[in-house]
């Protein structure tokens, strides 16, 4: 078996996929994962949706991206063990290691941060980055395509200081 798949297999894999989800037939709606979040947090905190008036606007969506979150999961678990036979579990990836330190507390804190800054500013902007990335640039909405170019662009100038090299 392969260690990756081609790009272009990747790319029509991403299209069916979009095809299915936003289809009648589908699930009719596009894709996102973040009201996901919010929908397993209703469950945990078992909010009563006539009480709480997010809880009841996400409960139909929410309920679908829940669903959605689980297959990932398992999607990605099957991919690597089966297809690419990648799965290794790992507290602190290589780079972390070789550019920062060997600190699980230190990964745990700083892994922390930044999906909770992640969370809370797809919250503000009312979606997700898969939402708006994948869901939006699949449609050619501009927005999904702004965001898009500043996300990963941001990405990558954070990653470049963030994971700068020490001088020895």
């Amino acid at each position: 078996m392969p260690r990756s798949i081609p790009w272009w297999l990747g790319g029509l894999l991403m299209a069916l996929l979009f095809y299915y989800t936003f289809s009648t037939w589908g699930a009719n709606r596009p894709i996102g994962a973040s009201t996901g979040m919010s929908y397993f947090a209703n469950l945990i905190f078992d909010l009563d949706t006539e009480q709480y008036e997010y809880a009841a606007i996400i409960e139909k969506s929410g309920a679908w991206e829940a669903v959605m979150l689980i297959g990932v999961f398992f999607g990605g678990l099957f991919m690597s063990t089966v297809v690419t036979k990648t799965f290794h579990l790992s507290y602190i990836p290589t780079l972390w290691k070789e550019r920062k330190n060997t600190s699980i507390p230190s990964r745990m804190v700083w892994s922390f941060i930044a999906g909770f800054l992640l969370i809370f500013g797809a919250r503000l902007a009312g979606g997700c980055n898969a939402g708006h990335i994948l869901s939006g640039g699949s449609q050619l909405a501009v927005s999904g395509i702004i965001f898009a170019v500043v996300a990963l662009g941001t990405g990558m100038i954070t990653g470049r200081f963030f994971y700068k090299k020490r001088k020895k």
